[in-house]
């Protein structure tokens, strides 16, 4: 019998239907995806200024000095995993639509994987499917699927957990391969010294600009600090160089969260949750504050897909030259500097910090989870080393192709040393520059509120950006206390 998917869309009005005490599903899968419009060019990333960036030679991505905490209120699955029992089917992997848009060697690499293993490649509709329906399937002690493309740690894999719906890789992934991942990314992934999503794609919260404009303006440095990235937007519009100096992504998680990073990691209670009374939060929102005013007069108005999480107005500013600075995942400003007329004025450097700050950021990675009642979990495997190690994945992600520029890199040290030793002819000097960032970055703990904590507060911290609200410290002890009221139903 033919199943009817669920779109995101339906999944986000049932949520808002029955109120916000189902924070785990809400705008789950749709918060760090990556919209399907892709440039047809791909923009040539002039290396940065900042002394940290080595464009010619890719550093040796250390631990992050402020490891992603391995949570403690994410219990994991039963350690006893179903017998699994003699495969009835082909693998059967279902991807993220956005992935799949944005990749185009995914065909070449399941032709190949079809030589030796069949393959029932399948994707969600257009707007997704959310993880009711893995909920769902799991309470029945079965899966449609064997394998799920498209997870980010923070996002959905507590709740996986939780529900009882996916087990580790740990009996499944080459040891080879577990080894091999960058130490950081490792630790994001694992909950309770078992590895749950097995990392494809990453993305680090960091700066662009239009150094057209910023040379316009007479800007010849890199701002390396929120004080001095907010003159230069100041100096941007008073030069008439763009009509806005910053833009930035108002989801918190894209926003919030990496400014106070930048200021200090220390900004989550032991039981994982941000703490929005922190010193720390409350500085990230007076710099949100300021940048707003530099900003476009929609900066805060939601996207128009994906249940408002992405096709923000940031995105539309930046590839329009409207504004001249962009606070976002790397992949933002290279996708959207490819619509104008010479991508080459981008640049690409580290988030600025607060003077005297920690200097870290956020990070995160999508990737895979196995179903614990799906079927295949060798070849599962298999297919993942034969996914994430593929060149013509990483070619297509980092030097673009004729239908998109993902702008991601890979999560795995072996291929930066081997880059390090020969480079290919599609090399381009941003990679680096984000790969150093690991170095400072750290992930979103994961816990079951790592997510919605950010979307349920958004509307209370906004009043003090909107000024509807003139004491910082009120709203953001409104954001905590509606996160708090969720967190007790919830429990």
């Amino acid at each position: 019998m033919t199943r009817q998917l669920l779109s995101r869309r339906t999944l986000v009005r049932r949520v808002v239907g029955l109120g916000l005490g189902l924070p785990v599903f809400g705008g789950l899968l749709a918060a760090c995806s990556q919209p399907a419009a892709t440039p047809t060019t791909a923009p040539a990333a002039a290396p940065t200024t900042a002394p940290a960036a080595k464009p010619t030679t890719a550093p040796a991505a250390a631990p992050t000095t402020a490891p992603a905490a391995k949570p403690t209120t994410a219990p994991a699955a039963p350690t006893t995993a179903p017998a699994q029992a003699a495969s009835t089917r082909p693998l059967t992997p279902t991807f993220y639509q956005w992935i799949v848009d944005l990749h185009p060697s995914l065909p070449q690499v399941n032709d190949a994987f079809k030589q030796t293993t069949p393959l029932n490649f399948q994707i969600a509709p257009v707007q997704g499917f959310g993880i009711d329906r893995f909920v769902a399937e799991a309470r029945d002690k079965t899966s449609t699927w064997d394998v799920y493309v498209g997870m980010t740690p923070f996002v959905e894999m507590s709740a996986l957990i939780q529900a009882d719906v996916i087990e580790p890789w740990d009996s499944y992934i080459p040891k080879d391969v577990l080894n091999d991942l960058i130490p950081s990314i490792r630790d994001e992934c694992t909950v309770n010294g078992k590895l749950y999503s097995w990392p494809f794609l990453l993305d680090i919260i960091t700066m662009g600009w239009n150094t057209g404009q910023s040379s316009t303006a007479g800007i010849t440095a890199m701002p390396t600090t929120w004080d001095e990235l907010l003159a230069d937007g100041k100096q941007i519009i008073d030069k008439k160089a763009a009509p806005y100096g910053i833009v930035f992504d108002a989801h918190g998680w894209r926003s919030l969260a990496p400014i106070a990073h930048s200021i200090s990691t220390k900004v989550y209670t032991p039981d994982l949750f941000f703490d929005f009374n922190s010193e720390t939060a409350l500085q990230a929102l007076e710099i949100m504050k300021n940048m707003k005013a530099l900003s476009a007069p929609n900066i805060l108005t939601t996207g128009t897909t994906d249940a408002g999480v992405n096709n923000t107005p940031d995105e539309d500013a930046f590839a329009a030259q409207q504004a001249t600075y962009f606070v976002k995942y790397q992949n933002a400003p290279l996708r959207f500097a490819a619509t104008w007329p010479d991508p080459s004025k981008l640049q690409l450097g580290p988030l600025p910090k607060a003077k005297g700050g920690e200097g870290a950021t956020v990070f995160w990675t999508t990737g895979a989870c196995l179903f614990k009642y799906g079927q295949n979990k060798e070849k599962a495997a298999e297919y993942m080393k034969s996914l994430t190690f593929n060149d013509g994945i990483w070619k297509d992600s980092i030097s673009g192709s004729a239908t998109s520029h993902p702008g991601q890199i890979p999560p795995y040290q072996s291929y930066y040393d081997k880059w390090n030793k020969d480079k290919p002819t599609w090399w381009q000097d941003w990679v680096p520059l984000v790969l150093d960032q690991l170095k400072v970055a750290k992930a979103i703990p994961n816990q079951k509120f790592g997510l919605s904590q950010f979307q349920i507060g958004q509307p209370m911290w906004e009043k003090y950006l909107k000024g509807e609200e003139a004491d910082p410290k009120k709203a953001m002890q409104a954001a905590w206390d509606a996160v708090q009221a969720e967190a007790k139903k919830s429990a």
